[in-house]
């Protein structure tokens, strides 16, 4: 059974930091993105950052680049998303996803498995 555990939300104020960890159980993931996403109250889920799991490639929305940044360590089967310069407006539950089509990372439907979410909260 494949599992997708996130942790690294709770609350911070603007100008702060937080480090997103996802760690994946029940199978590798070599060859598929992996990302993450977030939903904002009231809005639809949106795509966030992506990193292919055999390289080194990464991809950031337009509202992240420069402050976030994704990782990952093979070794631990673990995805990191380090979120710097937070913003009130960065405030969602962010989804880590596997299983990502290499050729459509920033489409949420390409993902096979989700995680149960970490919420974010940014205060102003």
């Amino acid at each position: 059974q494949v599992q997708l555990v996130e942790a690294g939300g709770g609350l911070v104020q603007a100008g702060g930091s937080l480090r997103l960890s996802c760690t994946t159980s029940g199978r590798t993931f070599s060859s598929y993105a992996m990302g993450w996403f977030r939903q904002a109250p009231g809005k639809e889920r949106e795509f966030v950052a992506a990193i292919k799991w055999s390289g080194d490639n990464t991809y950031y929305a337009d509202s992240v680049k420069g402050r976030f940044t994704i990782s990952r360590d093979n070794a631990k089967n673990t995805v990191y998303l380090q979120m710097n310069s937070l913003k009130p407006e960065d405030t969602a539950v962010y989804y880590c996803a596997a299983g990502g089509r290499s050729y459509a990372v920033r489409v949420e439907s390409q993902y096979d498995y989700w995680g149960q979410g970490t919420r974010v909260t940014v205060s102003s």
